[in-house]
């Protein structure tokens, strides 16, 4: 079996990106949004973290967390969140995804992809570029003209407080410049 290395910082903010399995588009519904949602803010009650920025996509999540000091176990939060929604949404959101022999043994269900991707975030240059490339993805995947467009973002959240203009992203020269892969290792 592959070993996977992960960063484990103690009170580190990461960036991740969680895919839907067979990247089936059920997480914008109005079904999925609520389970969703009750599942962070469980998982938050017993395992604290801060939710820096976040997107919603069809197909996928990207979010940037805080872990509190002395902890480092993203790892059990995210187990905790799919599992959590995929029990409370496997029977409603009715997927017709297969599920491999290897999904059945692990009873695992067909809504998230196995893996998710990390980032330790290293410095605030690392988290405005991990925060542009959250904010902006709605307009990259063509799903608005602009991120004010795209109601699942914190990006209203830091329109409020000022750190994005309504119009950040529209111009050319406001846009975002990105390497090809940047964020979306799980393709």
């Amino acid at each position: 079996m592959t070993s996977y290395r992960r960063s484990r910082i103690e009170g580190g903010t990461y960036f991740f990106t969680q895919v839907t399995h067979q990247r089936q588009p059920w997480l914008c519904t109005d079904v999925a949004r609520p389970l969703l949602r009750a599942a962070f803010l469980k998982v938050r009650e017993k395992y604290p973290f801060d939710i820096d920025a976040i997107v919603l996509l069809p197909d996928h999540i990207h979010c940037i967390w805080t872990l509190p000091p002395n902890d480092s176990d993203y790892a059990t939060r995210w187990r905790l969140i799919k599992s959590d929604v995929a029990k409370q949404g496997t029977s409603v959101l009715n997927l017709q995804a297969n599920r491999s022999e290897s999904r059945q043994k692990r009873r695992e269900s067909n809504l998230w992809q196995r893996r998710f991707w990390e980032h330790w975030i290293r410095d605030d240059d690392d988290f405005a570029r991990h925060c542009d490339y959250i904010h902006y993805n709605p307009v990259k995947h063509g799903f608005c003209q602009r991120a004010m467009d795209w109601k699942y973002s914190s990006f209203h959240r830091y329109v409020a407080q000022g750190i994005y203009s309504v119009d950040w992203g529209i111009e050319e020269e406001l846009m975002p410049l990105f390497d090809e892969d940047f964020g979306d290792a799980l393709r």
